[in-house]
């Protein structure tokens, strides 16, 4: 599944638009795991989208860090671009993860760090590491490759209690990775069957210890799109947190390609 905010971040919530139950020509209740997993991955979120986001970092003696980050994206037949820049603190000042989705191939990861002067590449088998220190791994953050997956559905009359206390159906879906080699080989999602959303997942180590676990704590619309205002990630095993709240959000902007350039990648140190 890709993206954002795809663990679902569609973990950030701000994949690429398109299948619905109807387009699949299945009601919510014929749905298989694969088209539950499609949908996640195709849902609506604009043509593009820009966002100011928080992010607060726990260490298990409960010391926070903050920072302060903008994330861009961009809808495109041939994939989606997203690009993410670091305002705050002056340490992480200027530092951008670009990275550029690839519907018939593997997906192109680029860190700019401003120590560095430079652009690196983040390989496919650094996918699942931790991205800039946080509970987050680069694929949460940039999007996983759908066939990499296998998917099942373990509970199609799921339910998912908001931070209101009201209760929404959902699916329980489970994606299993085809390299059982990797660090996380096995994530369970709760899908919101109204919106195809991922509320919570649930992330299993190579020894099938569940590790993380993602949490959406505010989901509201915006210009009539389901965004996922605040999440947290917990990493159980090493009791760290990563809490991310957007601050403000705008879709259909208008951004265009060459706002997802490595020449602009690295303008953001600049």
């Amino acid at each position: 599944m890709r993206t954002a905010l795809a663990l679902c971040l569609s973990l950030f919530a701000l994949t690429a638009a398109g299948a619905s139950p109807s387009a699949t020509g299945a009601s919510p209740s014929d749905l298989s795991a694969e088209q539950i997993a499609r949908n996640v991955q195709d849902r609506d979120t604009g043509k593009d989208s820009r966002a100011e986001l928080r992010m607060k970092l726990f260490d298990r003696r409960g010391r926070v860090r903050d920072r302060a980050l903008t994330l861009m994206t961009l809808r495109r037949p041939a994939g989606d671009r997203s690009l993410i820049r670091f305002m705050y603190p002056n340490d992480i000042r200027g530092t951008g993860f670009l990275v550029w989705e690839h519907p018939q191939g593997d997906d192109e990861r680029f860190l700019y760090l401003p120590s560095l002067g430079r652009v690196r590449r983040i390989a496919g088998n650094e996918a699942q590491e931790s991205f800039v220190g946080s509970d987050f791994s680069y694929e949460d953050i940039g999007g996983r490759e759908f066939d990499d997956y296998t998917y099942a559905l373990l509970d199609e009359n799921a339910a998912w209690t908001g931070p209101d206390g009201s209760s929404r159906p959902a699916y329980r879906l489970e994606s299993r990775r085809k390299d059982k080699s990797v660090e996380f080989p096995r994530v369970v999602s709760l899908v919101l069957k109204d919106s195809f959303v991922v509320v919570q997942a649930e992330v299993y180590n190579r020894r099938n210890e569940k590790q993380k676990v993602y949490m959406v704590r505010r989901l509201q619309q915006s210009q009539g799109i389901w965004t996922v205002m605040d999440s947290v990630m917990t990493n159980d095993l090493d009791r760290t947190r990563t809490e991310l709240t957007i601050d403000k959000i705008a879709y259909n902007t208008g951004l265009t390609e060459e706002t997802f350039s490595r020449r602009e990648l690295e303008g953001a140190g600049k």
